[in-house]
């Protein structure tokens, strides 16, 4: 039933070899430039590079095989730019990597590990269903579960990209230092940027999900929304708003963490 995901496995290692040796050669653009946050923008584009390895290793050429290196190419352009252009704007490391370099004095040897390793085997695992599909014979037309992905991706895209906009409008104008975002789909979501990403991975998924063996990867976008959700994301941002907006806490109190929801109304007093 699921022996595909065995039967592709030499191509499998390839896009794992693939993704290890982009991030060995960043990791060596780290320690030249003793910076490491350039790396959030190579997230996006690890995937794709993945897919077009995936695609170039064994993928034979069908309509989905296309419309997955098209939308995943889309996303990665789009996140990693708008990545670098703020690791541009900040002109410092980001304060987790200070920290970390405080903590660890062999942290340029460490990080190659715990940071750039890391995160190469973390989107190969992830990019299972999308390698899978990429190598699979999958000439068949589209059906449902195509177009809901298709759906679930451009909603996906849309937020993760509008909110991401909204934010970056709000940050650049100096009166709203301190101040909490509320308005525009942040008036529906407290993370509206991460709740798109989450559902622009499950639009892939079922974009890829053209057999029994693909079944088998649900487990990728599983993972992707609990990193997000409980690990990188939502909980981990929360805590540090929470002590560093003073309107935080009545902004938890009426806006959805993750989900977009109609916001509470205040009550008057």
């Amino acid at each position: 039933m699921f022996d595909p995901l065995f039967d592709h496995t030499s191509q499998m290692l390839v896009c794992l070899a693939a993704a290890l040796g982009l991030m060995v050669f960043l990791w060596l653009i780290s320690l030249r430039l003793k910076d490491v946050s350039f790396i959030d923008a190579f997230w996006a584009p690890c995937f794709a590079w993945i897919a077009w390895v995936a695609y170039f290793t064994a993928a034979p050429q069908t309509p989905r095989s296309f419309l997955l290196l098209g939308l995943i190419t889309l996303w990665a352009a789009r996140l990693g730019g708008y990545l670098w252009r703020r690791w541009r704007l900040e002109g410092e490391e980001d304060r987790r990597y200070q920290a970390m370099r405080r903590k660890f004095p062999d942290f340029p040897m460490r990080s190659l590990l715990t940071v750039f390793t890391f995160q190469a085997v973390l989107a190969w695992i992830i990019s299972m269903p999308l390698q899978l599909a990429l190598f699979a014979d999958n000439a068949h037309p589209f059906g449902v579960l195509d177009y809901v992905g298709i759906v679930c991706f451009g909603i996906g895209f849309f937020m993760e990209a509008t909110a991401d906009a909204q934010l970056t409008a709000f940050k650049h104008d100096p009166t709203n230092k301190g101040k909490v975002l509320d308005t525009g789909l942040w008036a529906w979501s407290r993370h509206p940027n991460y709740f798109g990403n989450a559902l622009r991975w499950w639009g892939l998924f079922f974009i890829c999900l053209t057999s029994y063996a693909a079944m088998a990867t649900v487990f990728a976008p599983l993972l992707m929304t609990y990193l997000i959700i409980n690990i990188s994301g939502v909980k981990l941002l929360e805590r540090g708003l929470t002590k560093t907006r003073p309107h935080y806490a009545d902004y938890i109190q009426r806006v959805s963490a993750f989900v977009p929801l109609p916001p509470k109304r205040e009550r008057h007093k």
